[in-house]
């Protein structure tokens, strides 16, 4: 693999977007709303979906829709096509295809994981959460309470909805069975330090559970390099299917025991997916890390024949990718700071120092004075740019904030098929609304 990356052509390292390109690999992006372009400002909430997936979705119903390990045709294409979504997610998330779980999303693989652990824990134990955190990595281990539990939770600072890492230190301890925090905030878009928070945990003899449900379509997840025990995402948040997945190290998923029926396998990672998977929609996986990986194959700057390398693996191509796919939404983030700085009687939650853009994401929280999140919501939508209001299920950050029972947040989600031109264009509304 080394070998492999120190052959790309040094152009990788500065890899450009075509955005061209990957516009015209999405249907949706073509719609208009009442004589407008849709932009499409909603990414945090489920991104749009490219013609590849849709693809592989339909083909697979069409010529393949069958149950597994039948002695027949369509139930082996099946199996392949399961085996192909695991290998593929492995080059995704780094890691080996026996360590990828498939399941309907990231809230109920979270559930099934803490249910198993709670197995081990009871009275004087304790879980660290965070207040920055989705419920879906909040709830599923509130949950384990009953059992006598002690859940914690990691503060933030106010100022930039930032974790408070100080906290997070005083609150750990030899007790502390499980660390769960979120790779980067759907709400504000503020990206943790999980590499240094999986290392404090390991250190208290604590497992860390990551949600990157949020950060996976903005950046690339090396769970060997994080060290990470379990890590969850969900493909329809990086322009796939509905589909949850989840990373576990081979070790826990083969000692923890889940909940299941009998007849299921005891083998890994079978024995954690609960009952007929969706055939499918795990058909469009592979098509949209294979989409990602393409990316990565239209970023390197031409070179001549004898400097191009004879061999892309997927996984290095999937690097390029969001190298090229970081600077474009960096970009976007920087244009849209600048132009929020200037809207009279708007507040940003979350990092707002252009000189920190790299600790976000594309995803800025607001507020204006004098009107309500689902109001401006509403009427942006009518101008065809569709964005969310509300807690996003970040409801402890959003009570943390005092703005829960004022709306919250409008939230503007961007990832890379947005466009400079998009930024403006709300931003132009924007400054009509206040």
């Amino acid at each position: 693999m080394t070998t492999l990356l120190n052959s790309l052509p040094r152009t990788d390292l500065n890899a450009k977007l075509d955005v061209a390109w990957v516009r015209s690999q999405f249907p949706s992006l073509s719609r208009t709303i009442n004589g407008q372009t849709a932009a499409f400002l909603d990414g945090p909430g489920g991104t749009q979906v490219t013609q590849s997936v849709i693809d592989a979705i339909w083909y697979y119903l069409k010529t393949s829709n069958a149950n597994t390990h039948g002695q027949y045709v369509t139930s082996r294409e099946t199996d392949e096509i399961i085996a192909s979504a695991r290998s593929a997610m492995a080059d995704f998330l780094g890691c080996v295809a026996d360590e990828v779980v498939l399941g309907p999303n990231m809230t109920s693989l979270t559930f099934a994981i803490s249910r198993s652990i709670g197995r081990e824990l009871g009275p004087g134990d304790e879980i660290l959460l965070t207040h920055l955190d989705h419920s879906a990595n909040v709830s599923p281990w509130q949950a384990l309470e009953e059992r006598g539990v002690k859940i914690q939770f990691v503060d933030i600072r106010k100022g930039d909805c930032t974790l408070d890492m100080d906290d997070l230190a005083r609150k750990l301890s030899s007790r502390t069975k499980v660390v769960a925090v979120g790779y980067a905030s759907n709400a504000v878009g503020t990206i943790n330090d999980v590499k240094t928070i999986i290392r404090i945990a390991h250190d208290a003899g604590a497992v860390a559970y990551v949600d990157a449900v949020h950060y996976a379509p903005h950046g690339v997840i090396d769970v060997r390099a994080l060290d990470c025990d379990f890590l969850a995402c969900s493909t329809y948040k990086f322009f796939g299917p509905h589909m949850g997945v989840l990373y576990g190290k081979r070790e826990h998923l083969e000692r923890l025991h889940p909940y299941k029926v009998r007849p299921n396998t005891n083998e890994v990672p079978g024995r954690w997916e609960m009952g007929t998977l969706n055939h499918e929609c795990i058909a469009g996986i592979t098509a949209c890390v294979g989409y990602l990986a393409e990316i990565g194959s239209k970023a390197v700057s031409p070179t001549t024949d004898d400097q191009r390398p004879t061999t892309r693996l997927r996984r290095e191509l999937l690097r390029t990718a969001y190298r090229a796919i970081q600077s474009h939404e960096r970009e976007l983030s920087l244009r849209m700071l600048r132009g929020l700085a200037e809207i009279p009687g708007l507040r940003l939650y979350g990092i707002s120092d252009a000189k920190r853009v790299a600790e976000r994401c594309p995803t800025f929280a607001i507020r204006i004075e004098g009107r309500h999140p689902a109001e401006l919501s509403k009427q942006l939508g009518e101008r065809g740019i569709f964005t969310w209001d509300g807690n996003y299920y970040a409801l402890n950050l959003t009570e943390r904030l005092g703005v829960e029972e004022d709306g919250g947040f409008l939230r503007i989600g961007f990832v890379h098929y947005n466009t400079e031109e998009e930024v403006d264009r709300v931003l132009g509304e924007l400054r009509k609304l206040a």
